[in-house]
């Protein structure tokens, strides 16, 4: 899909505050809000828009500890792929899991209530995972940045 100035200024502003009225919406980008809502549900039909949510405050809900862990696996286990990412898919605690390049073979965010709560994590659920080789964790002391949101620089080679 290519996307003009107001599609990329549509997206900035949804990601911004995904509740905003399609009436607001519109004047911001200087459109009817007829105009406004055929092109944001064009955006959605077209998978641009996957969907909507809500951004929780992790610190306001007890989720102290945050941790980025990586799994090397061993390779000499009967589908440690398959069995591994169905073993993700039920763990409540790991919030992103990614296969990534190098040394280890995933990179999982991991959020508990306490150290103690991440601990049964690694100790009860990791380790006890057929295949998994190592287990290597770093806890974040200070989040700088962490955003969803995709900057419209990134989809345009336009300024915006």
């Amino acid at each position: 899909m290519n996307l003009d100035h107001v599609d990329l200024k549509i997206l900035t502003l949804l990601q911004e505050d995904g509740r905003m009225s399609n009436q607001e919406l519109a004047e911001r980008v200087f459109l009817s809000p007829s105009s406004c809502l055929r092109r944001v549900r064009l955006l959605e039909e077209n998978g641009v828009i996957g969907r909507y949510s809500a951004v929780l405050d992790t610190a306001a809900l007890g989720l102290e500890v945050d941790a980025f862990v990586q799994i090397t696996m061993r390779r000499d286990v009967e589908r440690w792929h398959e069995n591994f990412s169905a073993s993700l898919k039920a763990w409540p605690e790991v919030v992103g899991s990614y296969i990534i390049t190098g040394e280890a073979n995933y990179l999982l965010r991991v959020r508990a209530r306490t150290l103690k709560h991440f601990s049964a994590f690694i100790l009860e659920k990791l380790y006890k995972t057929d295949g998994v080789l190592d287990i290597r964790s770093n806890i974040v002391l200070q989040t700088i940045k962490d955003t969803h949101a995709i900057a419209a620089e990134l989809l345009s080679d336009r300024p915006v």
